[in-house]
């Protein structure tokens, strides 16, 4: 429908309490045309049957599939994609490769902080959505991936405040960008 216009794809990730959600919030309202994609909500769409995504390979993959789909009716109506969600390198190339039909850009961000700084965030959480273990688990599972550390966003020593610097940073660092693949 509006396949002269350049739209990008934005996947912000990083460990359980890193401030996703909040990031991808704020980011979304940055565009004029854009919709936000919370993998979460996505997952729990499955009601009966459903498995823990980190524990079943065909949940992840239907999760991924689901965000796809929506990601593609979006950019074919002319908005910026927003996707909040524990993304790893390879599914972020996969969405990538599954893109390549639509004139966009994907930018993929990985928020990040040492462990200490990430459980105190996490305690700042609503008690039935904090993570515990579950946190340092991911910060495990990213150390471990084939994540480009021009990924990886630090946000240590920022806050809440600092918001507009980090959607700044995300919106005008090219590094983020995921090339195509030679």
């Amino acid at each position: 429908m509006y396949e002269n216009e350049m739209n990008n794809v934005y996947i912000l990730s990083g460990p359980a309490g890193i401030g996703k959600s909040t990031t991808a919030k704020a980011l979304v309202k940055e565009f004029s045309h854009s919709a936000y994609i919370s993998g979460d909500y996505i997952s729990h769409m499955h009601v009966n049957g459903r498995k823990k995504p980190w524990l079943c390979k065909k949940e992840i993959a239907l999760i991924w599939d689901n965000i796809l789909s929506l990601t593609k009716n979006f950019l074919t109506y002319g908005n910026d994609v927003v996707i909040d969600y524990v993304t790893f390198p390879h599914e972020a190339k996969w969405l990538h490769e599954n893109l390549a039909n639509f004139n966009t850009e994907v930018i993929y961000v990985v928020l990040w902080t040492d462990p200490d700084t990430l459980i105190k965030r996490d305690q700042l959480r609503k008690p039935e959505h904090q993570m515990g273990e579950r946190c340092l688990i991911l910060v495990e599972e990213f150390l471990e991936s084939d994540l480009d550390k021009k990924h990886m966003l630090d946000t240590s020593q920022l806050t809440t405040q600092d918001i507009p610097l980090v959607l700044d940073e995300i919106i005008h660092n090219p590094d983020y960008r995921i090339e195509d693949a030679h």
